[in-house]
């Protein structure tokens, strides 16, 4: 077997710890510039969105969503953060992630980073066509 190819009897999905992995990396491709601006954001994964968050969000299917920004998007936030206010963060959800990446023709690595620059977008306000671009410009 080559060096470069996984031995696919050995391995398996990849576990929340890898896609945490992978979005650090995704994070860390990201222009320097966006990254500066998100500050020490944390990246949270876990297999699935609890059932309040679906349901506040009117998603039928625990695999309908794959991101959500948690907090008070900088746009909306006060200068000082009010009592009780959790941190923000991003959270990345492993088995609808890999169960788009099943169903289409995209590396898991593009399907987090889109999943990021999607949620920070809401974080920072930014346009779909902002996101289009840091899209492009992470590769």
């Amino acid at each position: 077997m080559s060096r470069c190819q996984p031995d696919w009897h050995r391995t398996g999905a990849p576990t929340l710890d890898d896609l945490a992995a992978i979005g650090r990396s995704a994070f860390a491709a990201l222009p320097v510039e966006f990254r500066a601006l998100t500050g020490e954001i944390p990246i949270q994964v876990a297999d699935f969105a609890e059932r309040e968050v679906l349901d506040e969000l009117g998603i039928k299917s625990e695999f309908g969503l794959l991101g959500l920004f948690q907090g008070v998007g900088m746009a909306h936030a006060g200068a000082v953060p009010q009592t009780g206010e959790m941190p923000n963060m991003i959270w990345l959800y492993r088995r609808p992630i890999l169960d788009y990446w099943a169903d289409h023709d995209e590396t898991l690595g593009g399907i987090v980073t889109h999943v990021l620059i999607h949620e920070i977008g809401h974080h920072f306000g930014l346009s779909d066509a902002d996101m289009e671009a840091l899209e492009r410009e992470a590769g």
